[in-house]
């Protein structure tokens, strides 16, 4: 059934006159607020299965990435659905399943990398806010006490 819904969002129809496919997801993420929240629900099913599977953490991890990049990125409005096009989070995130479910493997560097590397990323992105505001109010200091 993950394998159904996974297809149905992200690749079960041809964009005609290529081998291109797409989902509902796009089409869904025009409809406000509701739409961009499809793919956060199915991946919740599909993290509750790997929980319950014992998969690797850093691949659920890694799944929820995925899925926090469709959906930031969802959010924009038109940018937002063409990204859904050719972001398949449902598709990677179900690949990422088959392929640890069904066999006992640890996580490969590569999965390290792409969770370690994200998660810096996003702590960057916490952190420039307030050296942005530090410099801002050190320049504005500068500048009325000369």
């Amino acid at each position: 059934m993950l394998r159904h819904v996974s297809r149905l969002l992200d690749s079960a129809y041809t964009i005609p006159g290529t081998t291109y496919r797409f989902g509902l997801d796009p089409v869904l993420g025009i409809v406000p607020g509701i739409g961009d929240l499809v793919s956060p629900l199915f991946t919740i099913a599909l993290l509750w299965q790997s929980h319950d599977l014992h998969l690797p953490r850093v691949i659920q991890a890694r799944m929820l990435f995925n899925v926090a990049i469709d959906t930031l990125i969802g959010i924009v409005p038109i940018v937002g659905d063409l990204f859904d096009v050719a972001w398949k989070a449902n598709d990677m995130n179900m690949a990422l399943f088959e392929r640890y479910a069904y066999e006992e493997r640890s996580a490969s560097p590569g999965d390290w990398m792409f969770v370690v590397g994200l998660t810096i990323v996003v702590a960057a992105l916490g952190v420039l806010p307030f050296l942005l505001a530090g410099w801002i109010v050190s320049e504005l200091v500068r500048m009325f006490s000369s």
